[in-house]
């Protein structure tokens, strides 16, 4: 069994910028793959950016973050961190960290095993 939970939520003017933590227990952290999805009022749950085992060496993102958010992870402090730098209000969105076993880096939200309860995100504009 893995628990997430995410910190770092709340209310920013665009351009501005956060920090969400993910705190992971109950399984090897290193071997772990955990990502980054976001859920906005009334739209379907969206990826935003993983980050791959051990030393974190691989990430990918959505195409909308790419070049604002970075992803990363800390295996002495079991925590993933997401970096979200020039808001825009479309950012706006309940943020969520999951973690799935194997070894594939994945998209697909259904792929993950276990999801933190998820902390919101606005951006005014």
């Amino acid at each position: 069994q893995v628990h997430l939970v995410e910190s770092g939520g709340g209310l920013v003017q665009a351009v501005g910028s956060l920090r969400l933590s993910c705190a992971v227990s109950g399984r090897t952290f290193s071997t772990t793959i955990v990502g980054w999805f976001r859920q906005a009022p009334g739209k379907e749950r969206e990826f935003v950016a993983v980050i791959s085992r051990s030393g974190g060496s691989t990430t990918y993102y959505t195409e909308s973050v790419k070049g604002r958010f970075t992803i990363s992870r800390d295996n002495a402090k079991n925590m993933v961190y997401l970096q979200m730098n020039s808001l825009k209000p479309e950012d706006t969105a309940v943020y969520y960290c999951a973690a799935r076993r194997g070894s594939v880096l994945t998209g697909h939200h259904e792929d993950y095993d276990y999801w933190g309860p998820g902390t919101q995100v606005t951006v005014s504009s």
